[in-house]
């Protein structure tokens, strides 16, 4: 009878720079009286387990954003040149078939990881946004992202594995258990 090694969940380095990175953003736009979810997913996203897995990570959601912003608030201004008051859902369905092809393509150029995050701003901004709002909504979710990642990306910089490896090193073992592993 074979017994099965039970490995508790631990806390790792790229745990608490995740944690850290979401909460400076959250409390930075508190400062400015703004919601800080897109920024802090931003910053969830953008978090990787280096500087350059960070670069990768929070390049596709922010290029996504961007992509999927812009041609969002573009399709949804035709949308609205033949229906003024918004109110064709149907009209909305081939611009959306339009929009997730010029997605690809674009991202084939500029980003390939791109398509997932930009199709997600997409189908928000078309399905999802009120007629009045879709410009600022747009643009407010690409320069949250931005933030987000941005943060991410400072995290990661300033605090290096190398450099937190020796505080590791001070912690209860069970606190980092997997990190102190091989």
């Amino acid at each position: 009878m074979s017994h099965k090694h039970i490995t508790l969940p631990t806390v790792g380095l790229r745990n608490i720079k995740t944690a850290l990175s979401a909460s400076l953003c959250a409390l930075v736009y508190h400062f400015f009286d703004r919601n800080p979810t897109f920024s802090c997913i931003g910053a969830i996203f953008g978090m990787g387990y280096d500087l350059e897995n960070s670069k990768l990570h929070g390049g596709n959601r922010f290029f996504g954003t961007v992509i999927g912003g812009f041609l969002g608030m573009g399709l949804f201004r035709v949308y609205l040149i033949f229906y003024p008051d918004g109110e064709s859902w149907w009209m909305l369905v081939p611009l959306l078939f339009i929009g997730v092809v010029i997605l690809i393509v674009i991202s084939q150029y500029f980003w390939v990881g791109a398509v997932q995050p930009g199709g997600v701003v997409l189908c928000i901004i078309l399905f999802n946004t009120p007629v009045d709002t879709y410009v600022t909504y747009s643009l407010s979710r690409i320069f949250d992202t931005g933030t987000g990642v941005l943060m991410s990306l400072l995290i990661n910089y300033l605090l290096p594995r190398e450099r937190l490896e020796g505080w590791v090193d001070k912690m209860p073992d069970w606190l980092f258990r997997a990190e102190r592993k091989g």
